[in-house]
């Protein structure tokens, strides 16, 4: 196993296991993002995430030397008016065949890691009430899960109608 940043030829891999993820997340058809998106908008002159893979060996005897990717950690910096510069772990990801190998904390590890590299004051990202697995991880390593705090969402049909009909308080 090798963990390592992605590059823009990676981006269809990455796709893949984004969604994988929402199918686990039971949001199959939720994926609106393209390989394209992810090249412009994680390669382009500021790039808006950063992504470590996590690759293996192919077993294919077709190309002994090819290596696919079976996991990412996908993260951007943010900013809090309380800590200062932060980072959000927007999706930790292994292909349901690697998980229980260690690739999972390996990814973590690394997210952690750039953190204390970079300085931040904080790591953060969500976890689905029901995953009590990734929760109790999570805890054992040292992580807060908050659970008196709720993720608040405005979707694209969301911020239309806001805007079109400028709703007032």
């Amino acid at each position: 196993m090798n963990i390592r940043k992605g590059t823009p030829n990676d981006m269809a891999a990455v796709l893949g296991l984004i969604q994988e993820l929402a199918v686990f997340e039971k949001e199959p058809d939720a994926v609106l993002v393209t390989v394209d998106d992810l090249i412009r908008d994680g390669f382009g002159p500021v790039p808006l995430f950063h992504v470590f893979v996590a690759e293996i060996e192919n077993d294919s005897s077709a190309n002994p030397e090819a290596k696919q990717i079976v996991g990412i950690a996908l993260y951007y910096y943010r900013f809090s008016t309380w800590k200062g510069k932060t980072i959000h772990l927007e999706d930790l990801v292994v292909k349901e065949t690697m998980r229980g190998t260690g690739l999972g904390y390996a990814l973590y590890s690394e997210i952690i890691k750039q953190g204390k590299k970079d300085q931040v004051r904080r790591v953060e990202w969500n976890v689905l009430d029901w995953n009590t697995p990734a929760i109790e991880f999570y805890e054992k390593s040292g992580a807060k899960v908050l659970r008196d705090w709720y993720v608040v969402q405005m979707d694209e049909a969301g911020i239309n109608n806001f805007v079109e009909n400028k709703i007032r308080k």
